[in-house]
């Protein structure tokens, strides 16, 4: 233990977790974390640590627990293989601008090259897939790195970072005046970049000019919180603009609004959405990186098709069309200086509310047989039917990227603006939704949180069921049991001739395998016991299971644009 005006590295790396507002934390212990766990033990610092049964989820806790909460997670584990497993999440959560911490612990750096047990170039592992990452090798430099830690994940574009605490630096001493933060680095996106003038000027002569044009929404308004959602509202209504999404920008309106259109592109678009865009004019893009799925591999919009893009990375705009008007901001104060411009001027209406209800017609038209259907295997149209029916308004779901992604994405009708779908988007990793969903409903107890999965992302997650109990986070988690890797499977049957290699696996009881970890749990072979199961499952107070013997996608009408002819 350190002298009174000293601190352990070890303490002084809660002290600055303390100092930045941390007050969850996920991870797993290891032979190099002893001093961290000893410091967190003996401290009062008010920070509840969630023990995970392996550092991958602890990572996709700490993403889920970020996006609801607007404040970054922080996650941690050990050194060799503790680094190693935590790295999906990070990758996941930097690609997605969802700011988390990782707190790796290491081997002594006078251990450094003696082949000791575990030894990692942590560095140079987590440099190219974070935004920034370092070593502490001296104790001196913590608190500044933490400062530094936090400045990265919150200003310009979020991001995770990384932190790797040698084992003696975790015993060295800290000078305890050293132990302070940047309160504005407890919350993001922080340091918010407002527009140029001049091209909020060219945005709006260019929307004045338009005679079709079509938002479309990336992750970028709803990272940006509830006043960039009110604008964009605003937006729609003043100029009667339609606001697509992808399926990342899901809750940046309503789905509910007239001017909304709903997701487009290749997951969850359907051909009368894409309409909207293939009409258009002119496209105004809004913290969206414009990638393959949103634009069906750069063909909706076509190439040519007038083009305002609006992000907070320079890098983004212009990578993909070629853009007239690009303004580099925050979406919140691009969006509201957009609408500031516009108003009092003469504005020809781009028909949106008009576009929004043909496209939803013909959506609701394919979708309304499909999900009444008595048919066994369950549709999972007709799972999403349900739930649209027994879920309150500001329930989130945490969907996996497999079965339940396009459905939702299609077909979930959100009706409350604001972060309440969360998708792991960036690399797709199975086995994210129920850890994801456990930091979100830690980090958001008062809503209803929902992990949804296919039965390939169940094997790979399933060990947190028992995090699940111990803690008694009383979410719900909802397989589609199909007995195979169903997005694999649809375009071996698209593409390949239905030559299906290797793509298919023995069922599981999910809902005993639950029981067995104390999951309250449920089986669901017959579509009209769906809504009265989902109803008890998602009403009772601990953590619950439905396990939905439902549809393979290669046999679905899945909204996927790929698999259809």
């Amino acid at each position: 233990m350190a002298t009174p005006n000293h601190l352990t590295g070890a303490e002084a790396m809660v002290r600055m977790l303390q100092a930045y507002g941390v007050r969850h934390m996920f991870g797993l212990c290891g032979d190099t974390t002893l001093p961290f766990y000893d410091a967190l033990s003996r401290l009062d610092h008010g920070i509840t640590h969630f023990l995970t049964r392996d550092e991958r989820h602890a990572a996709y806790m700490a993403d889920g627990y970020a996006r609801v909460t607007g404040r970054p997670g922080v996650c941690e584990g050990p050194s060799g293989g503790g680094a190693t497993y935590i790295l999906p999440g990070l990758v996941e959560a930097n690609e997605s601008s969802v700011p988390i911490l990782a707190i790796t612990t290491d081997v002594a750096t006078s251990s450094a090259g003696k082949y000791p047990l575990t030894e990692l170039d942590q560095v140079a592992l987590f440099r190219p897939l974070t935004k920034w990452n370092a070593s502490l090798d001296s104790a001196a430099r913590l608190p500044a790195a933490m400062r530094k830690a936090f400045r990265e994940m919150a200003t310009g574009r979020p991001g995770a970072v990384h932190l790797a605490l040698p084992f003696d630096t975790q015993k060295a001493e800290v000078d305890g005046a050293e132990i302070w933060a940047d309160p504005t680095h407890q919350v993001f996106p922080a340091g918010r970049a407002a527009p140029d003038p001049d091209s909020i000027k060219a945005a709006a002569a260019a929307l004045q000019s338009a005679r079709s044009a079509v938002a479309i929404c990336g992750g970028g308004p709803v990272l940006a919180g509830a006043g960039a959602e009110a604008a964009l509202a605003e937006l729609a209504e003043l100029i009667n603009l339609p606001i697509a999404t992808s399926v990342s920008g899901q809750g940046a309106l309503a789905e509910t609004h007239p001017q909304s259109v709903g997701v487009v592109g290749s997951n969850g678009g359907v051909p009368a959405t894409r309409a909207v865009v293939d009409e258009a004019d002119l496209v105004l893009f809004i913290g969206c990186r414009a990638g393959s799925v949103t634009t069906e591999r750069w063909r909706n919009p076509a190439p040519g098709t007038r083009v305002i893009h609006i992000d907070s990375d320079p890098a983004v705009i212009g990578a993909n069309y070629n853009t007239e008007v690009a303004v580099v901001a925050d979406a919140r104060l691009a969006l509201e200086a957009l609408v500031a411009e516009l108003k009092g001027a003469t504005v020809t209406s781009q028909r949106g509310a008009e576009r929004a209800a043909t496209a939803w017609t013909a959506k609701l038209a394919n979708f309304t047989p499909l999900a009444a259907s008595p048919e066994r295997p369950i549709r999972p149209e007709a799972v999403i039917a349900a739930l649209n029916d027994v879920l309150d308004d500001d329930a989130t779901i945490v969907a996996d990227p497999g079965t339940p992604c396009p459905y939702f994405s299609a077909h979930y009708r959100w009706r409350k603006p604001g972060r309440h779908f969360i998708t792991n988007r960036a690399h797709g990793a199975l086995g994210y939704s129920l850890a994801a969903a456990m930091g979100a409903q830690v980090g958001r107890p008062d809503s209803k949180t929902l992990a949804v999965m296919g039965d390939g992302s169940f094997g790979f997650c399933c060990g947190e069921f028992e995090t699940l109990v111990r803690y008694n986070i009383p979410i719900t988690a909802i397989v589609f049991s199909n007995a195979v890797f169903g997005w694999i499977k649809a375009g071996q049957n698209a593409g390949f001739g239905q030559r299906f290699y290797n793509v298919d696996f023995d069922r599981t009881d999910h809902a005993a395998v639950a029981r067995a970890f104390g999951v309250k749990s449920w089986t669901v072979e017959d579509p009209a016991d769906l809504r009265r199961v989902l109803r008890e499952a998602i009403a009772h107070d601990g953590p619950t299971l439905v396990d939905i013997i439902s549809q393979p996608l290669h046999e679905a009408a899945a909204p996927v644009s790929e698999w259809v002819a």
